[in-house]
């Protein structure tokens, strides 16, 4: 059973950070944000990610995408979200080369190529108009980092890993989405409102996994 506490933790900021962003308060933003994210720094340690060389690869992508979310907090600073993207790209790579420390299924990667390519194409799609000109290639470098990530949890859920790995792989990406359409194509709080939570269900069903492998 994972550990209550950091789960805890991190709802009670999850729930402020919300309100922070509803009410614009950056100042909220940035106290509630790093507990947000310590909270599955928390949930790793607790579940035994110093104990193994797939726990240790957990745990350096968590800190990566806790680097990735304080990066994230400053707005119109183009220079700023850019070192985030690649804090987050960095972590993506981790989690894959901590899931490549495991048995993979070529089935599962087979299905999670088709539906990784299929979310890649559509979100270009999607995005391609809204990009700058600078933001393309990292765009699309991420997507693919992103995308490589996942196939590699579904690969390793289909040889029998936990199921956590892959789900919260898959939600981490839908969450990213989120991001996507809050920073090039609409900012509210609508993205926020559903991106955030699934973002941090995410990363604390990744921060478990140690201590189910």
């Amino acid at each position: 059973m994972p550990p209550f506490a950091p789960i805890a933790v991190c709802s009670v900021a999850v729930a402020g950070l919300l309100l922070a962003e509803w009410r614009d308060s950056e100042r909220g933003i940035w106290l509630a944000k790093p507990v947000a994210s310590l909270s599955f720094i928390w949930m790793a340690v607790a579940s035994g990610a110093t104990q193994s060389s797939y726990g240790w690869l957990i745990l350096v992508a968590l800190v990566l995408c806790l680097a990735g979310d304080l990066l994230l907090i400053p707005r119109n600073r183009a220079a700023v979200f850019r070192a985030g993207v690649l804090a987050f790209l960095l972590g993506h790579l981790a989690y894959a080369a901590g899931f490549m420390t495991q048995p993979l299924a070529w089935p599962g990667l087979a299905i999670g190529a088709a539906l990784l390519t299929l979310v890649v194409l559509v979100v270009l799609r999607w995005l391609g108009p809204s990009l700058p000109a600078d933001m393309v290639w990292p765009v699309r470098a991420y997507l693919v980092v992103i995308a490589l990530m996942s196939v590699l949890a579904c690969g390793f859920t289909a040889a029998g890993g936990p199921p956590e790995v892959a789900i919260g792989a898959l939600a981490f990406t839908a969450s990213d989405v989120s991001v996507a359409r809050d920073r090039f194509l609409r900012h509210e709080f609508l993205n926020r409102a559903w991106g955030l939570p699934l973002y941090y269900a995410a990363q604390m069903l990744l921060a478990s996994t140690p201590a189910l492998v």
